[in-house]
């Protein structure tokens, strides 16, 4: 099961007795934040959490699955998470 945005919202809502409103805009204002920062290409670090990156792809090729055509992929900017060790170690049972 995966962690919604309205899950987010309950959980800061029930964890930090914020009213649902306030915990709302937190979590948006919070998202906003993260989406202007990585639109420019600059990284988010997260101490203990990890690091989201704006990475550059060149055009390359690439293969539809359904059909098995080839076709060139543009180029693009993608978004990649990298784990910090901390959280890590925590996800496979260290910490």
């Amino acid at each position: 099961m995966s962690l919604t945005k309205e899950g987010l919202v309950n959980s800061i809502h029930n964890h930090f007795g914020l009213a649902k409103i306030k915990s709302t805009k937190v979590v948006e204002s919070f998202l906003e934040i993260m989406k202007e920062t990585l639109e420019n290409g600059e990284d988010i670090l997260i101490s203990g959490f990890g690091k989201f990156c704006v990475k550059d792809k060149s055009k390359h090729r690439g293969r539809n699955p359904e059909t098995g055509k080839n076709k060139i992929l543009a180029a693009r900017r993608v978004v990649i998470f990298k784990c910090s060790g901390i959280l890590r170690d925590k996800i496979n049972g260290k910490g």
